[in-house]
This record gives C-alpha cells, sequence and structure tokens, in this order.
C-alpha cells in the first residue's frame, strides 16, 4: 500500500497558508512599534563616574569603554588564545513587543578566529521566560570572522516567541586566539511583527520545497539502486574496492578497531575491541524509496571472544535509527538487533521493521558498544522492502497487550483493607480472631527486571479473576535502591511499582508477602535493606516480610545465627544466578535468619515474618529441633517451604513443623518442560504430580503461592500475559484458588 505524495509545491504553499493565518490572528494583539529598549545604546553616559556606561554590565575580563573624538562605545580585547570574553545584558521585553529591529555599529580589528567555525566575534541573542527558563526559537547569532573596515553598520530583526520576557544580549569574542570587537549606539526597538511573519512563512515554505525536491530525488536514485541489483545497500558483501584503498568502497573507515577481512576471497567487514569500554562503530546512512511501509534486513554475522561492559546493553549490535527529509532524527527507531554471547561461526541473521511515513533516510549503526572485549564480524547486508502486514499486526497486538496490561493508580482505600495478621498457634487469624488461609501466586519479574511493570498487572488479575488472597512477590534490594545498570533514578521507581502493587491488593482485601528473593545465606546487606523496608511498612495490615528467599549450603547453626559461609557442595538449584551470582554467595559472614528478624522487629514493625528453611527452602526437619527463630515481641513466624515435582519425603520435610507452626509453601509447581540442572527421570509428570500436592496442600491447610505467575519463568502457571492457564499446572491452581477439593491419592 502507498502513501499519498504530495508535490512540493502544494506543501510549500500549505505551509505559507498555515503561517499566514496564525500571524493574522496574533496581529490583532496590540504592540508598542517603535519604542527603544536599550537607554545608553550609545554608551555616552556615566552619571555615577565609575568610568563605565550607566545601565550596562561590567565583563569579568577584556572589556573596556574607549573613547575617540569625544565618541564613547565598548570595547572587547581577547585576553589570550582560547579565552571566552562576552559582556552579559539581560534586557527585559515589554509584554506588547513582539518583534524587535536590533541596529548598531561594530568594528573589528586584528581578529584571528578560533579552532573551531564558531570561534569568532559574534553577538549571541536567547530568550527567557517568566521562570528563566530557555525560549525558543533563539535568533541566529550575527557572526564577524575577519576584519572590519573601520566602523560599519549592522541591523537585524526577530520575532519574540510565545512567553519570552528577556532577551539576553551576549557580544563576544568566543574563544579566538585574538583580536579586539568594538560596539556602539546599539538600539532595540519594538517594530511591527507581520512583515518578519510573513517573510518567515515564505522562507519556511521554500526550505521546505527545496528539502522536498531534495528528497524526491533522493528517493528515486534510491529506487533505481533497488530495481538494479534488489537491494538499498551498494556494496553490502563489502566486495568492491574500485580505489585499492584497502578499505569497501561506500563504507566510512573505522575511526578505531576497524579492519577489511578477506577468508578464502569473501570480503567481511571486522570490528575489533581495542580496550574495554571503547566504542567500535560503522556508520552508514540508507535512503528508502518513496511508499516503501517496511524493510527486511538480512546480513551474516560472527562473534568471538564477546565480554559485555558495564551496562545491559554494552554488547555487539547494529543500531538503526530514521532520518526526515531535514536530517532530523524521525521515531519511533527500529528496535536494534543484538548479540550478548558468541556465536558457533558465521549466522544468519533477519530483522523486520517498520517505516515512518515522514522517514528519508535509515541510519545503520553496527558496532561493538563499549564492550570489555570481543570480535564482531559482519557480511552480506541485504536491505529490501518487505510486506507490512505482519509488523502492523504485531503492532496492534502489543498495543492491545500495552492496552490490557494498563491498571490505573489508586489512592489507598483503607476500609476495603483486609486485618492485621498474626500467629496463633499453627494458624493465622486477623484481629477479629478468624482464621486466614493465605492462597494465590508469585507475581515474578521485579526480581530480574527493576522496570518491570506487569507484575502490577498480575496483582490485579489474581486477586479478582484467579480469585488469590495472597500475592507473593519477588524482589531484589539492590533494585530497591537503585543498583542496577538499568537503573536512572536511585530506584524511586521500583519502589513506586511496589508500593502500587501493595497498594492494589490492599484495596482488594488482599495480602502481599514481599519476599527478598536471594540465596545461599543472609547478609549484613540484607538485614540493612530489612531496617529500611520494614520502617516504611510496618504494622502495613497487607504486607508480610518473607525475609529470604532460598537458603542452602550451610549448617542449621550458621542459617539461625550466621557465621562463615564458605564454598558450596551438592546439586546446584540455582537456575537463576549467573556463574558471577553464584561467586558472590560463598566465602562471606552471614547475619543468620535471626539476624533478619531482628532487623525487623528493630524498626517496631510487628508484620509476620516468613522465615525461609535450609535446602532451598525445602527442609524444615529441624525447626521443631531448636532451630526455631525468637519474634522478639512481633505477630508471629510462619516457616517458609518450597517443593517442586523432583522433591520428596513432603512430610519427614515440614510435617512436624506444620503442626507447631504456621507454614507457608511460598513456591510450588511443575512444568513439562524439564529443567536441566534436575536428572530428567527425577522430574515427574505434572498430571500426577499437581493434583496430589494440591491435595497434600488442602489436606494440611498450607498457605500457598504457586510459582510462577509469568509465561517464561518455570514452572509457569499462564502460557501468556492473557493470563490463560497452563493446562499441566495453572488450571489445577486455578480450580483451587476458587475452591475445588482435590483428592490426595500419596504423598512423595
Amino acid at each position: 500500500m502507498l502513501r499519498p505524495f504530495l508535490s512540493p509545491s502544494v506543501r510549500a504553499w500549505q505551509a505559507i497558508f498555515v503561517v499566514l493565518f496564525l500571524a493574522s490572528v496574533a496581529a490583532n494583539a496590540s504592540a508598542a512599534i517603535g519604542d527603544t529598549l536599550t537607554p545608553n545604546g550609545d554608551f555616552e553616559t556615566d552619571a555615577d563616574g565609575d568610568n563605565w556606561p550607566d545601565g550596562w554590565a561590567t565583563l569579568k575580563a577584556g572589556g573596556t569603554w574607549g573613547s575617540e573624538n569625544d565618541n564613547h562605545f565598548l570595547r572587547l580585547s581577547s585576553t589570550g588564545p582560547g579565552e571566552m570574553v562576552m559582556l552579559y545584558q539581560e534586557i527585559p521585553i515589554p509584554a506588547d513587543v513582539q518583534a524587535i529591529e536590533m541596529t548598531w555599529k561594530q568594528r573589528v580589528s586584528d581578529l584571528k578566529v578560533g579552532k573551531q567555525s564558531w570561534f569568532d566575534a559574534r553577538i549571541l541573542l536567547e530568550f527567557l521566560d517568566a521562570a528563566r527558563n530557555k525560549v525558543t526559537p533563539t535568533p541566529g547569532a550575527p557572526t564577524s570572522r575577519k576584519d572590519t573596515d573601520g566602523w560599519v553598520e549592522k541591523k537585524i530583526s526577530f520575532l519574540i516567541p510565545t512567553g519570552a520576557k528577556t532577551l539576553k544580549f551576549m557580544p563576544c569574542l568566543f574563544q579566538v586566539e585574538s583580536g579586539q570587537f568594538d560596539l556602539d549606539d546599539l538600539v532595540l526597538q519594538s517594530v511591527d511583527p507581520q512583515p518578519l511573519r510573513e517573510k518567515a512563512a515564505m522562507d519556511l515554505a521554500a526550505r521546505q520545497a527545496k528539502l522536498e525536491a531534495d528528497a524526491k530525488k533522493r528517493r528515486d536514485k534510491a529506487a533505481a539502486r533497488l530495481a538494479e541489483s534488489g537491494n538499498l545497500i551498494s556494496n553490502g558483501n563489502f566486495e568492491t574496492d574500485k580505489k585499492q584503498a584497502g578499505w569497501p568502497d561506500d563504507w566510512g573507515k573505522l575511526k578505531v578497531g576497524g579492519s577489511y577481512e578477506v577468508d578464502a576471497e569473501n570480503h567481511y567487514l571486522r570490528m575489533t575491541s581495542p580496550k574495554p569500554g571503547e566504542m567500535v562503530m560503522e556508520y552508514r546512512t540508507i535512503d528508502v524509496p518513496a511508499g516503501v511501509e517496511a524493510l527486511e534486513l538480512t546480513w551474516r554475522q560472527r562473534v568471538t571472544g564477546l565480554k559485555k561492559g558495564e551496562a545491559p546493553h554494552f554488547d555487539a549490535r547494529i543500531m538503526l535509527d530514521w532520518l526526515g527529509i531535514d536530517g532530523k532524527k524521525v521515531k519511533p527507531s527500529p528496535a536494534p538487533s543484538y548479540s550478548q554471547k558468541d556465536t558457533d561461526g558465521w549466522v544468519e541473521k533477519r530483522h523486520t521493521f517498520l517505516v515512518p511515513s515522514d522517514a528519508l533516510t535509515l541510519v545503520m549503526m553496527p558496532c561493538l558498544f563499549q564492550v570489555k572485549a570481543g570480535t564482531f564480524d559482519i557480511d552480506d547486508l541485504v536491505l529490501k522492502p518487505t510486506s507490512a502486514e505482519p509488523l502492523l499486526a504485531a503492532a496492534k497486538l502489543r498495543a492491545e497487550e500495552q492496552a490490557f496490561k494498563f491498571v490505573p493508580r489508586e489512592e489507598p482505600k483503607r476500609d476495603k483493607w483486609p486485618s492485621m495478621l498474626h500467629v496463633v498457634g499453627n494458624r493465622l487469624h486477623d484481629e477479629s480472631g478468624a482464621e486466614v488461609w493465605l492462597q494465590g501466586v508469585n507475581a515474578g519479574g521485579l526480581e530480574t527486571l527493576p522496570q518491570d511493570t506487569q507484575p502490577i498487572k498480575s496483582t490485579v488479575v489474581a486477586i479478582e479473576d484467579w480469585h488469590a488472597n495472597c500475592i507473593r512477590l519477588p524482589m531484589n534490594e539492590a533494585f530497591w535502591y537503585g543498583k542496577s545498570p538499568y537503573q536512572k533514578d536511585g530506584g524511586e521507581g521500583y519502589r513506586d511499582i511496589i508500593d502500587q502493587i501493595i497498594t492494589l491488593a490492599a484495596n482488594r482485601g488482599a495480602y502481599v508477602a514481599v519476599d527478598l528473593h536471594r540465596f545461599r545465606a543472609p547478609k549484613q546487606e540484607h538485614a540493612d535493606f530489612w531496617k529500611d523496608f520494614a520502617a516504611k511498612y510496618k504494622n502495613h495490615p497487607a504486607v508480610l516480610f518473607d525475609v529470604f528467599n532460598e537458603p542452602h549450603g550451610i549448617s542449621w547453626d550458621v542459617w539461625k545465627n550466621g557465621g562463615f559461609v564458605g564454598t558450596k557442595e551438592g546439586t546446584d538449584e540455582s537456575a537463576f544466578l549467573s556463574e558471577e551470582e553464584k561467586k558472590k554467595n560463598q566465602g562471606f559472614e552471614s547475619v543468620g535468619m535471626q539476624g533478619l528478624v531482628d532487623a525487623v522487629r528493630s524498626t517496631g514493625a510487628k508484620n509476620i515474618v516468613i522465615a525461609g528453611g535450609m535446602s532451598w527452602c525445602n527442609d524444615l526437619s529441624k525447626i521443631t529441633e531448636g532451630y526455631a527463630l525468637d519474634d522478639k515481641g512481633g505477630n508471629g513466624i510462619m516457616y517458609s517451604w518450597h517443593t517442586y515435582h523432583w522433591h520428596n519425603d513432603w512430610e519427614g520435610k515440614m510435617l512436624a513443623t506444620s503442626e507447631k507452626y504456621p507454614i507457608f509453601l511460598g513456591e510450588v509447581g511443575a512444568d513439562v518442560t524439564k529443567f536441566s540442572f534436575i536428572p530428567a527421570a527425577a522430574q515427574e509428570d505434572p498430571y500426577t504430580w499437581v493434583p496430589d500436592m494440591l491435595g497434600f496442600i488442602q489436606k494440611h491447610k498450607l498457605n500457598w503461592t504457586g510459582w510462577c505467575f509469568h509465561p517464561k519463568s518455570s514452572p509457569i502457571m499462564i502460557s501468556d500475559w492473557k493470563y490463560t492457564p497452563t493446562p499441566f499446572w495453572g488450571k489445577f491452581a486455578k480450580e483451587a484458588l476458587e475452591g475445588k477439593q482435590f483428592e490426595l491419592k500419596r504423598t512423595r
């Protein structure tokens, strides 16, 4: 489907009509035509005798009040190569002034311009609003790059942008090597804005017409290239080097890290990281023919020795941007194609994306984006039109998903909040004495991505549609403090997401078990976090503190009281940890679970504490053998048990503890997809395991939250973000939350 194309002349006259219409409306406002805004603009008056013209600011350096033949003027003199010499004067703009004409005389002598093109003699002009914010458009700066033949008269006129209250007048020698800049007889006066508006409209239309005409030529040239070669990228296979320059034609030579390679007569571009953190980038622009709605980019690449940089996006990638006919960026930019690990030799890649209606040029930037090390080879780049229909359909689906995902922010509705819980024997009671049985899901996501807002929607769906009365919310204390490379706000956004979830759950009469999703053994930093978090949410009736996710690889003494945590042995169930994170979980002093309880209680928070057992929370057998925690005057402690479809000895691991203390089965579930870190034969079929486990939960009235209410965090309860229950786990869990009773045929 092609877009309608308007000729440059039609678009130009459209622009003229719009601007003139707006100008005619604005012209009805009153203006003090002819009023002068600069008293003592001839610099003659010095009534206070301070050897400086009255009403004018003095310069920090390089300024003098000169005199010749009884005529006074201001002189700016260079104080040294590269030094800035500037007069800074703020001139108030009366409310009814809409345009200004500025006339003056100037003399430039002995000028040697600086290293940059704008390092010359010039008058900078800027506008400020009432709040002293910059207002645009800014008038062009009158400039001089060479000496004048004595005094010369100058004049410019400009419109006052809406909201401007002050004109910053800044004549200067802008970092020149040397020179003098003399000013005299400065007059700023109000003038009729209408001629300026009309001229601006004509100039805009002319510029637009030229841009359109140039763009049409470029689009036609791109169409011809495509028709001839089937590829919008010339020399996309890097084979042509007509100049024998040792570099492929039509490709810019990289500043660092680039080489032109050949292997068995096949040429390709190589980017190699010269040192950690340095950017290595190729930059190529490709014009797109008229009427193209979508493009397909295909290429081959090879990534070797890659070590990612400090930020998550510091990897090997091809970044893409759009430019319009005026050379400015056009949104939205296509998503980048990125690689964060080595490839197995050369691999073929494909990327499709939509073309914005006002885009002319695609900017393609293959790069090693501030990586620590690595080599990125690319070859056989082909860019050609493709059907927009699949991409438009996908975009529509994403928009629908975003609309479905949106949950309006709610203010706390305290009359809807649940009652504060406390432990009575091995059960939970509210403040009225009624027993409360917590059942729900883990709203996963915030333990791995600090900007993930999906758990907000998950909370509402779990409560309203799945009938959960408890949300376990996995989180990360580093994100709470804004320590992720993804975060630039000190954790404010992350804390706000958690607060929204707590409010949404509480407003629906449900509870939130905030889970510090850490592993191995608690450290002092975790105790410090709980002091902070508990102080904020102390005695909030809907909040429970699940103080540490999955202790393991330590003794029961260290589990309770803390101590040195050494090298871990045995099966590793750290499905969510990188090797680097695993290494951090050994060789440190632990504060123990009691240390976390003490941290919470030190704030005055009485909220129920949930303490995870040993062996990845799968073992609570020693709690009744001297390892129960001291609650220190709070509303009680629940002990957390995690079990999946490869664990056995259900009763031996927790039954004795469940007879004395309330149990929180914080993670439970089964998946048809096998976990790689557990022997496949040990993982039972969910269709037999899940009904028995739900029967076991119901028989012993265990508080529970299923893992996981996320389609990519196995065992998955949902298959998509429409919250479709998985048939092997989510369907059964949803039925249990709705009240269906399951028969326990056998324990494991």
